[in-house]
């Protein structure tokens, strides 16, 4: 009994299937398994998937028929309903007939005598019919608590579908913030836009004005003045304060841009923008 609902104990398997059982030998390594056991994993696992898009579509076509079922279900507590009421009409108006005539039938017995086997077979009648009247308001009674449940049923309901009113609305304050980002991301890339071309324009000028002294001077200029030296150079005099920050050298004929890319400007603007937002 202490080994029931377990699994059977499986034999070990080193690797080593179709030799005997025998001492360790070494040897070359395990070969790796046949592309042919990955396609069939693969087979399996796309089997699975099919599966579980059947069952996704099953349980989809259930939620469907659980909905008209249950508007199938209101539709017949109403006429239900209507029903009862019809029944309570019919049995109140049934025992006022019934009184009327148990008082006219003592009326007649009263005024003839001879009558009174009568009375007496309309009297167990009476009686029987009281007792049919007692089933019908036990069945109304019956029916009464099943109209009850079915309103805490939809009660229910409604307390779903507050609850799904309260996702949309956590879905709609999502989606606000999501092109509020994006309308930020929108910002974020025109001024840096505008910060390359305010850069170009500036690199331009700068090139202007060195072209203009070099002119007005008759001789190719550089920042290392007379000497004709590259700013920062090991050959010149004092070393440049500004360094090689910007990607360039001060001379002239060295043809390369005047700011660089200006990565780290614009990162520095992005960091201070985000930090603001």
């Amino acid at each position: 009994m202490a080994g029931r609902g377990r699994m059977p104990r499986q034999p070990f398997d080193d690797g080593r299937r179709g030799y005997p059982e025998g001492p360790f030998v070494r040897g070359p390594p395990v070969p790796p398994p046949h592309p042919a056991m990955y396609e069939e994993e693969l087979e399996v696992q796309h089997h699975e998937l099919r599966r579980l898009l059947a069952d996704n579509r099953r349980l989809a076509e259930d939620r469907m028929a659980f909905q008209q079922e249950l508007v199938a279900t209101k539709e017949e507590m109403h006429r239900m309903t209507l029903v009862i009421r019809e029944i309570r009409a019919e049995k109140e108006a049934h025992s006022r007939e019934l009184i009327e005539k148990g008082l006219k039938l003592e009326a007649d017995l009263r005024a003839t005598e001879p009558l009174r086997n009568d009375v007496i077979n309309l009297r167990a009648e009476v009686q029987k019919l009281n007792s049919v009247r007692q089933d019908l308001a036990g069945q109304v009674q019956n029916l009464t608590k099943d109209l009850t449940r079915a309103q805490a049923d939809n009660q229910q309901i409604r307390v779903l579908r507050t609850e799904i009113d309260g996702l949309r609305q956590e879905l709609m304050r999502a989606r606000t913030a999501f092109e509020y980002e994006k309308k930020g991301n929108v910002e974020l890339m025109e001024q840096r836009q505008a910060m390359e071309k305010n850069l170009i324009s500036m690199a331009r000028e700068v090139e202007k004005l060195r072209a203009d002294l070099a002119n007005t001077n008759g001789r190719p200029w550089s920042a290392g003045g007379s000497y004709a030296m590259k700013v920062g150079s090991p050959d010149a005099p004092f070393p440049s304060s500004y360094g090689d920050g910007y990607g360039l050298h001060s001379g002239v004929a060295d043809k390369a841009p005047l700011y660089g890319t200006g990565s780290g400007y614009l990162g520095a603007s992005e960091k201070f923008h985000l930090g603001r937002r």
